[in-house]
């Protein structure tokens, strides 16, 4: 798991709901990468995100940018 995501900021490409997930894109390495994102609420697409945990080597728990 990359706990260096944590604190990263990306954009929703997929929406995300609480029983759902969706896909978020997060900078990485110089270049861009989706992973599967979570939320305990529901997040539109195109919404700036940051990263709160990571789930797995794929996937994210994520947070709407205040």
């Amino acid at each position: 798991m990359d706990q260096q995501l944590i604190g990263t900021i990306g954009h929703v490409s997929v929406p995300i709901t609480p029983t759902r997930p969706g896909e978020v894109v997060l900078p990485v390495r110089g270049g861009t990468e989706a992973y599967a994102a979570f939320s305990d609420e529901a997040i539109a697409k195109h919404s700036r995100i940051v990263v709160i945990e990571c789930r797995s080597g794929r996937s994210v728990t994520v947070t709407p940018c205040p």
